[in-house]
């Protein structure tokens, strides 16, 4: 157990909670947890952990461990308890009945920090689906008025229908619903990059690890004014902006898409796949990795692995170290181009600082490369001019 801090009268005093089942990618600091219990306005007081061979089938971490942490609650007027991994709906029912305190898991706070940040109207029907599914997941006989008969006479249901029914019909029908809205702006979606491959336009996106700075590249690339903050899932709605290269003559087409992060619920990938389908359709994406992070190899494994889930992992990748500024020159490898090797070739790779501005110039370069290198593909053969890059690139970037 590790104490935290002193508890804030204005916010949630939280304990989190993980369990390490000999796992790779087990946090023993439960940093990613704190961080994200923060996001969503939380205050983590104190961390626990322990060690099982597999979950305890009603309080997943065994009735020895669930007793220490009740006394941890009343001693430090602990208000809710995070865990680490996925509850199921039985064990975060009889957890709650033992601590008499909310009990969450990681997915359900993930799918809060969505509900908190989205503001498009397509971000807002896609994490109310994500909601409704988990939710639905969530009737089976934890409230005790669920278990109530319903039926008869100027009662809604039919005789002898349990308010749980009831309210899984209406679960049923308000993702129904949500899932028919969703396919219209993905229709809207599919016409507006209809429109731009019609113009031959050149399409780019960002993706990476939650807070691994997308966005502050962004807004350095295009001159952009997205919203940048130090936190996890900052930006959760797509932004696209145009590039222009004046050194090869070129617009390309830029998005800034959400962030990825371990253990991403499955739900979220599916009601969120209308605004990841920017990565799916792009022709180059743009792998930003937080260099500065001692995780930095797992999270590039993470992403690659949603990307793979969504059908992006055959789009060619440029990786990019970002926040250099922060990373001593000694840790920067010499050779990454056989360290990480995707598609059974070298990927390019650059450092940067999206925050100071060093390695832009590089970057941009790569990029021209990159864009110089598929120029006679049939897509593309009449967009680029047939120029050859006699200078350096200098930072000759517009935006519009």
């Amino acid at each position: 157990m590790k104490k935290l801090q002193a508890i804030d009268d204005n916010v949630t005093p939280t304990l989190l909670v993980g369990v390490d089942f000999g796992l790779p990618n087990f946090d023993v600091q439960l940093e990613e947890l704190g961080l994200l219990a923060q996001t969503a306005g939380l205050l983590p007081v104190a961390r626990v952990t322990c060690k099982r061979k597999s979950p305890d089938a009603a309080l997943f971490i065994g009735s020895g461990k669930a007793d220490e942490i009740k006394q941890m609650v009343i001693r430090l007027g602990v208000q809710e308890i995070l865990f680490d991994q996925s509850l199921s709906p039985a064990q975060q029912r009889n957890l709650e009945r033992y601590f008499d305190l909310p009990v969450n898991d990681r997915t359900f706070l993930i799918l809060e920090i969505f509900a908190q940040r989205a503001r498009s109207h397509e971000g807002q029907l896609q994490v109310e689906l994500a909601r409704l599914q988990y939710l639905s997941t969530r009737l089976v006989r934890r409230w005790s008025h669920l278990e109530r008969q319903s039926g008869g006479i100027g009662m809604r249901g039919g005789p002898g229908e349990a308010q749980i029914e009831l309210d899984k019909r209406m679960i049923s029908d308000s993702i129904k619903r949500i899932k028919e809205r969703l396919i219209k702006v993905k229709l809207q979606r599919h016409t507006q990059r209809r429109q731009r491959q019609r113009h031959d336009t050149f399409t780019i996106s960002l993706v990476g690890y939650t807070n691994a700075g997308k966005s502050t590249l962004f807004n350095a690339l295009v001159k952009a004014k997205t919203y940048v903050a130090d936190q996890l899932f900052a930006t959760l709605d797509t932004t696209t902006r145009q590039l222009y290269l004046g050194d090869v003559g070129c617009r390309v087409s830029l998005s800034d898409t959400v962030g990825f992060i371990r253990d991403l619920p499955h739900g979220l990938i599916d009601a969120f796949e209308a605004t990841l389908q920017e990565a799916v359709d792009a022709d180059l994406l743009l792998h930003l990795v937080d260099f500065s992070s001692p995780n930095h190899p797992d999270q590039i494994a993470e992403v690659q692995r949603v990307l793979k889930d969504i059908g992006a992992s055959d789009i060619p990748q440029v990786m990019i170290f970002n926040k250099m500024d922060v990373v001593p020159l000694e840790r920067r490898p010499t050779v990454l181009r056989d360290v990480y090797d995707m598609n059974g070739c070298p990927t390019p790779c650059v450092f940067i600082s999206a925050q100071t501005g060093t390695g832009l110039p590089e970057l941009c370069q790569l990029l021209i490369d990159q864009l110089l290198a598929i120029r006679n593909h049939p897509k593309f053969s009449d967009a680029f001019p047939d120029v050859r890059l006699t200078e350096p690139f200098t930072g000759n970037i517009e935006s519009e």
